[in-house]
């Protein structure tokens, strides 16, 4: 029982900024193809903050929750993608990298806010304080994870939809065919690598030397220079 009990409190703590992080940073697609003239995500009802619009069945739920109970300390997860009618934008090849880059940008930014808001929390009675930093660290970190994660340019992800506006159009176009296969890609990447490495001996950890690596550099950096600020 005490078990269950730990367990519904850890995911209490976890679920909202989690849930905060993936839901902005759909939004955040969505508001910037708004202004750059697609409004195709206004029309669908997800120009919006509330999450229930952005929930992803398997990526917002399914699959944080197996990762919560897998061991190990990797969390991850994703929400429906915004809808973007390219050819309505007003510049489609640069608006849509822009459109790409508001995600991650809104999860940096959301970082940004969490550090600054450490201090004020650390002031608040001792047992609030408590819940409220353990929730901040987690929306901090896990918003530089999903930014970092997003900005590999690797398509369908952000990054990938950036790197396709600095291609020339005769790379350009299939470079994005391999959205189609993209999901795979990460798959194999992240997933089959390591399992590949390890049964030639090798520790092969493309995600720890891509994302959780340089995700827990970027953290680091935003708090040391928070602390250098307060001294």
């Amino acid at each position: 029982m005490d078990s269950i009990v730990k367990t519904l409190s850890e995911l209490l703590i976890l679920v909202p900024p989690i849930l905060l992080a993936i839901t902005f940073h759909e939004a955040a697609h969505g508001f910037a193809a708004n202004f750059y003239g697609d409004d195709t995500a206004k029309r669908l009802g997800r120009l919006t903050l509330n999450p229930i619009a952005h929930v992803d069945r398997f990526g917002t739920i399914i699959l944080p929750l197996m990762l919560f109970l897998l061991p190990g300390n990797l969390l991850f997860g994703y929400a429906k993608p915004v809808p973007v009618d390219v050819s309505r934008l007003r510049t489609p090849r640069w608006d849509m990298a822009k459109v790409a880059f508001a995600g991650p940008a809104m999860n940096f930014a959301l970082a940004i806010v969490a550090v600054l808001a450490i201090p004020l929390a650390a002031n608040l009675p001792t047992g609030l304080a408590t819940t409220v930093l353990s929730m901040l660290d987690i929306f901090l970190f896990f918003n530089v994870l999903l930014g970092m994660f997003n900005l590999l340019p690797l398509p369908p992800l952000d990054g990938g939809r950036i790197v396709t506006a600095f291609l020339p159009v005769s790379l350009a176009r299939p470079f994005m065919r391999l959205e189609r296969f993209g999901i795979f890609l990460v798959i194999g990447l992240f997933f089959l690598v390591p399992m590949i490495g390890r049964q030639f001996g090798l520790q092969l950890e493309p995600f720890r030397a891509l994302v959780l690596g340089p995700s827990e550099w970027v953290t680091k950096t935003l708090v040391g220079l928070l602390t250098q600020a307060l001294s």
